[in-house]
């Protein structure tokens, strides 16, 4: 039998679902270079911008569960839009901004849900469109944030030195309504909708990808029965720290801290998107070496050298930008190489069609780490004037996480039974 050799539409699925990614990444990334000046314009403590941004954290992950059962219930583009929708007003709105509620309310509420409304969009797509190759998908697909970082940050800090943060506001809520259009005309829930066998694949899917489930109890059913596993708890605590120790504590706080030790915001602002640029080669690499080797081991040395560049920060900062930089190119290939290993762990354990929910429910113990993060760096900040003791911690808890995920996966005939149930 000849093969095609006509570009699979997977393909095409993938960019889609990279550029929808890589924007929410963007408005997500906002914040940081947001604090300082509207600090400075509405004289708001640095614990109050950053209550806004726990609650943006919390309900991203919180919402990710129920994201993937109305993806079931409604299918992945609808649910995609409505989100897109989502952001681009409360980015829009933001402009009339006045007051500390409503920043809680669109940054903290609005933006919080619609971006959590796609964090299970990578672990859909691969395992939808994907036989092989998923592990890199997935990869690739993290290091969407990574890449919006990198495209975002420096210019949104450029834009907000020169012209003030609306503007930064108004092109990001341009991008996300072109990207709304971009969803609007390629997106597809299954390969079956298109008489299409999954990449790697010679069977055409019948079942239907759109099922008649309640988006409410399903997910909180689907946890009931995941928590007789002590495989899902030892996978969201490990990944509690994983939120701790990136986008609650670095993604949040990096340049206000890179402030506080003389460098210049659009300085720092590069700092943090050349952490991306490396991201998205420990990422798309941890992909690759997911669907190669033992996920256990490539979370533990994950954690474990994650853990140890925390602890050379605070030196970092104190030093000249030569150790600042080691750290930056470090911890960057690092910095969410955890998840496609995480993704592939929960789909082995616990099957494929529960994978998007039950991750959904580990990325919202990821977040709540990150909540908690992103808050108490902030009030540490007001205490002591510093963020040392936050880096420091973060670091302990790595090498705590280390050992957390060498229990992963011990327990495989309870996780087999709990997989049967769901």
């Amino acid at each position: 039998m000849v093969k095609s050799k006509r570009l699979h539409y997977s393909w095409i699925i993938l960019g889609v679902t990279f550029f929808i990614l890589l924007t929410g990444a963007g408005i997500r990334s906002m914040p940081s270079v947001l604090m300082v000046p509207l600090e400075e314009e509405f004289g708001w403590s640095r614990s109050v911008v950053s209550s806004a941004l726990a609650v943006n954290l919390l309900l991203y992950g919180l919402f990710g569960p129920f994201a993937a059962a109305l993806m079931i219930r409604f299918g992945l583009k609808r649910v995609t839009l409505t989100a897109l929708f989502t952001l681009s007003a409360a980015v829009f709105s933001t402009l009339l901004l006045s007051s500390a509620v409503q920043l809680i309310l669109l940054w903290g509420v609005m933006i919080g849900i619609g971006s959590g409304a796609t964090v299970v969009l990578s672990t859909m797509i691969a395992n939808r469109w994907y036989e092989n190759k998923r592990g890199l998908v997935i990869g690739i697909l993290t290091a969407s944030g990574a890449t919006g970082q990198i495209l975002f940050l420096p210019f949104l800090a450029s834009l907000v030195s020169t012209d003030g943060w609306r503007s930064a506001l108004l092109v990001v809520g341009s991008v996300a309504a072109v990207v709304f259009v971009l969803v609007a005309l390629f997106l597809r829930s299954s390969p079956g909708e298109m008489g299409l066998a999954p990449y790697g694949s010679d069977t055409i899917p019948t079942e239907p990808v759109i099922r008649k489930i309640n988006p409410f109890t399903e997910p909180l059913g689907s946890l009931k029965r995941a928590s007789r596993s002590p495989d899902f708890w030892l996978l969201s605590g490990s990944f509690f720290i994983c939120g701790f120790s990136t986008n609650g504590l670095i993604g949040s706080h990096f340049i206000p801290a890179c402030l506080d030790h003389g460098i210049p915001e659009i300085k720092a602002a590069s700092m943090l998107a050349m952490i991306g640029i490396f991201d998205i080669i420990g990422t798309t690499l941890s992909g690759y070496l997911s669907d190669r080797f033992n996920n256990r081991w490539l979370l533990f040395w994950y954690y474990s050298l994650r853990g140890v560049s925390l602890l050379f920060l605070p030196f970092a900062l104190d030093a000249s930008h030569f150790y600042l930089w080691f750290f930056i190119i470090f911890y960057g290939l690092d910095w969410v190489a955890t998840v496609p290993p995480t993704i592939r762990l929960t789909s082995d354990i616990f099957g494929k069609e529960q994978a998007g929910i039950l991750f959904g429910w580990i990325m919202a113990a990821h977040q709540f780490g990150a909540a908690l993060a992103a808050y108490l760096g902030g009030l540490l900040h007001d205490l002591f004037g510093t963020y040392g003791f936050s880096f420091l911690s973060a670091g302990i808890v790595c090498m705590m996480g280390a050992l957390i995920v060498m229990r992963i996966g011990k327990g495989s005939g309870k996780s087999a039974a709990v997989t049967e149930a769901v």
